[in-house]
């Protein structure tokens, strides 16, 4: 199992146009758990084990995975409430989520490119978890309740966690 901290801009995939995976991670044989887009951050989990590749990615198995949002405006009690209950979204009803509002992290790195700031609005941030992974589920989750993610890093899948793994390094555990 290799833990992957991914940097925004990096698809999750070996090859193709652009940064990808080989850019940093030199295995032969893994394949991501799951996915971050492009313009995610942090964990990404990688495995030569098909059978640990399913337990991680599908959605059956309710493994947890938890989000640091930097989100467009003050974030309310109402949208965090909204997303706690589950939001229904075009593709469906999402489950659940366990969302709080938190301070910016001290520990995290600056994204490059930064990310847009806008001088009369404010941001926020908030942690949240959920056991599901519909493609950009977060992004639409926060959307839907009226406070665009502006950036998006994942910190923790089930046990694992990024801690204090560097940008754009990877450990194998």
């Amino acid at each position: 199992m290799v833990l992957f901290n991914k940097p925004f801009g990096v698809l999750c995939q070996f090859s193709g146009k652009g940064k990808n995976l080989s850019n940093y991670i030199d295995i032969k044989n893994i394949y991501p758990a799951g996915r971050l887009d492009k313009d995610s951050e942090g964990l990404v989990l990688l495995t030569d084990d098909g059978k640990l590749q399913h337990q991680i990615s599908h959605p059956k198995f309710d493994k947890e995975k938890t989000y640091l949002l930097q989100v467009e405006g003050k974030i309310t009690d109402k949208a965090i409430t909204q997303l706690c209950q589950g939001i229904t979204l075009k593709d469906g009803r999402t489950k659940p989520a366990k969302a709080s509002v938190i301070q910016q992290p001290d520990w995290l790195w600056h994204r490059n490119p930064p990310i847009r700031i806008r001088q009369n609005i404010p941001t926020s941030w908030i942690e949240l978890k959920i056991t599901e992974g519909k493609n950009r589920q977060v992004r639409r989750m926060s959307a839907h309740v009226g406070f665009p993610t502006l950036r998006l890093i994942r910190i923790g899948i089930g046990k694992f966690q990024l801690k204090q793994l560097k940008l754009g390094d990877y450990e194998r555990i």
